[in-house]
């Protein structure tokens, strides 16, 4: 079998601009783990599937948000393998500041206020 030849692995200027998953970091030797992709600043994510508890968090979330008077965006990720990327494997979770806090449960609003001393600053 032909083993390509070690210029045949590096990306053409064309092959650079198309994007993947994992911002063409990969090749077929070396396969990249996907990544969150990068919070700047304080954010908030809902990670799940649009489900009804998911939506019922991201209401939670928003209550929460309304009641300490911050106009945080939140934004609600439904890409499983965003989700999974974060290491979660059970909807709803909740994202703050590019750290899952919260897995598996729709939480409350006073619990949800409990998790946000970092966006509150």
């Amino acid at each position: 079998m032909c083993k390509p030849t070690e210029a045949a692995l590096k990306p053409t200027d064309e092959e650079k601009h198309t994007s993947c998953c994992c911002g063409n970091r990969c090749n077929d030797k070396t396969p990249v783990k996907a990544e969150p992709a990068p919070i700047n600043g304080s954010a908030i994510k809902v990670l799940g599937s649009n489900c009804a508890k998911c939506n019922a968090l991201e209401a939670a979330v928003k209550e929460a948000l309304k009641e300490l008077g911050l106009d945080t965006a939140i934004e609600h990720v439904t890409d499983f393998t965003q989700i999974a990327a974060y290491g979660v494997m059970s909807t709803p979770a909740l994202g703050v500041d590019d750290k899952v806090v919260s897995f598996g449960k729709v939480l409350k609003k006073d619990e949800i206020i409990k998790l946000l001393p970092t966006v509150q600053q």
